[in-house]
């Protein structure tokens, strides 16, 4: 089954950082990450620019209305995603504690749902 981890960051930790430590986890998490592409189960994975660079869209009685920034009520903010396999929850869980992001913000890890199998339950 495939898991998407939604990696958050805060900016305030981040910036605490001693010098070069960033550089450091930036090497060791793509290390991580191609010995996870390696074994196929990191499938893809992303950065995101900064949350200035972002625009929200919600659309409201018909109005669309476009916002700047994500306008998270939150010190975290999304950062990125790495989309894995694994055969549990449990699993992808694990995966997860092993980036060094979890220590800087969070990484959420939801299930990715199967659309093959929605578009065969609506029709479509």
């Amino acid at each position: 089954m495939q898991y998407l981890l939604l990696v958050y960051t805060d900016d305030t930790l981040l910036e605490a950082l001693p010098e070069g430590e960033f550089d450091s986890m930036m090497r060791g998490c793509l290390q991580h990450a191609d010995a996870l592409r390696e074994d196929g189960r990191l499938l893809d994975f992303q950065q995101l620019e900064a949350p200035a660079s972002a625009r929200s869209v919600r659309i409201r009685g018909g109005r669309a209305s476009v916002t700047d920034g994500p306008f998270a009520e939150t010190k975290e903010v999304l950062a990125g995603f790495n989309l894995v396999e694994a055969d549990s929850l449990e699993e992808a869980v694990r995966m997860a504690q092993e980036f060094p992001w979890a220590g800087t913000g969070c990484i959420e890890v939801r299930p990715v749902r199967d659309v093959g199998e929605v578009r065969r339950r609506v029709g479509a």
